[in-house]
């Protein structure tokens, strides 16, 4: 049965509107946390809908670890990156942030190229080098309010003074004074925990809530979220934070490859998420959060079947190309075709010269031969970003000269 708004009964009396509340305040389903919302104490039901997402969330996980594990370690790698892009610029997006994918993708590969010479700090380095870390699996401290200012100063620090000086933090670890939400149209949507000390004491409980393990871990991350956004400790940057601080924590939980959808998802269904927001901030709602909980629930599961349906798409033409291919040029080093249309399927950019070299373990001088009969060929695609070139396989050409 689908999980009514709580101030939905109003309509029909007082009195059904306090028998409900009371209903689900004391149901045995139900679990009650250290949190305020106003003058009300959170709380969420697990329902029957709750439990039926949860359900589908696990199974549909099992789908696609099944699927990343067909994957060859080239196309998973690129597609970690392509997916990685993805995130950033639409978390970026939703904020009303403009960035590119070019410029995500050159502070990604400054941050992966070490030993270049170019040390300079690029725009957008810092949320693309949390990003990553999801992807090396880098555990990440989340324990304190020093650890949030932490995260907060390397993801979002750089963009927030950028677009507005006045916006950095001048307490503590949070700020000071007041900030509220706004509606492109000027209206206020909500007002964040007044004084960095309720701040402080609000976060300290919000820290305690992620590390209880009596509830279920995916309930904690939806809610956390919420909660989240509901203190909006920052002036400015909260859901930039706050979804990296979900990402991660779905990367840990579930496949790490979902964490690089969720913003897409959110976009995609943008109403409902704002909407989730505004029902459990209502006063009438009396603190039950589980119509955010159910939302977000929805979010993570249409997430992960999207990520199903990528994965299963891409392995089948990937299947298909790659037999094309062997019918089509047998004369052409079939490995090097194989990574070169698993480029072409699966990353942002296509695949360098030096990660050519190290997955198929030839010289470079020998690559040069071999690149050199599928360019006679018309097959292949060579791309430049900065000063590194990126080849991928003209995969249809492949569908024009079917056999």
């Amino acid at each position: 049965m689908k999980y009514k708004e709580l101030e939905k009964f109003l309509y029909q009396s007082e009195e059904t509107y306090r028998a409900e509340y009371q209903k689900r305040k004391d149901a045995e389903t139900s679990v009650h946390i250290d949190f305020a919302i106003g003058r009300n104490r959170a709380f969420f039901v697990q329902s029957s809908e709750v439990i039926e997402l949860m359900y589908k969330i696990l199974r549909c996980d099992k789908e696609v670890l099944s699927l990343c594990s067909m994957l060859p370690e080239i196309a998973k790698i690129q597609y970690q990156r392509k997916c990685l892009i993805d995130e950033i610029v639409l978390t970026n997006n939703i904020e009303g942030v403009h960035s590119s994918r070019k410029e995500i993708g050159d502070a990604l590969e400054l941050l992966e190229e070490r030993s270049s010479k170019r040390t300079g700090r690029r725009r957008f380095e810092g949320i693309v080098s949390k990003y990553r870390k999801l992807t090396l699996e880098e555990a990440l401290p989340l324990d304190t309010c020093q650890d949030i200012r932490d995260i907060y100063d390397e993801l979002v620090l750089d963009e927030v003074v950028l677009e507005n000086k006045q916006n950095a933090p001048d307490g503590k670890y949070f700020r000071k004074d007041s900030a509220s939400v706004y509606s492109k149209t000027g209206e206020m949507l909500h007002t964040g925990v007044d004084t960095e000390e309720k701040i402080i004491e609000s976060m300290e409980k919000l820290l305690a809530f992620l590390k209880d393990d009596s509830i279920d871990s995916i309930y904690r991350i939806c809610l956390f979220h919420y909660m989240f956004e509901y203190i909006h400790p920052f002036y400015d940057g909260n859901g930039r934070l706050g979804r990296f601080i979900m990402s991660y924590s779905i990367s840990r939980e579930l496949q790490p490859l979902l964490a690089y959808r969720l913003s897409e998802t959110i976009k995609e269904n943008i109403g409902s998420y704002y909407k989730a927001f505004k029902t459990c901030n209502e006063s009438r709602n009396l603190g039950d959060v589980t119509p955010f909980l159910i939302m977000m629930l929805s979010m993570i599961s249409k997430a992960e079947e999207e990520l199903k349906t990528s994965l299963s798409s891409k392995l089948t033409l990937l299947d298909r190309y790659s037999e094309l291919a062997a019918k089509k040029y047998p004369y052409i080093d079939s490995e090097l075709l194989f990574v070169l249309i698993q480029a072409s399927l699966f990353s942002e950019t296509g695949i360098s010269i030096k990660d050519l070299v190290g997955c198929l373990g030839i010289t470079y001088q020998t690559l040069t031969k071999r690149l050199k009969t599928v360019r006679e060929k018309n097959l292949l695609v060579e791309k430049k970003q900065g000063r590194q070139k990126y080849y991928e396989l003209d995969i249809s050409l492949l569908d024009k000269n079917m056999i």
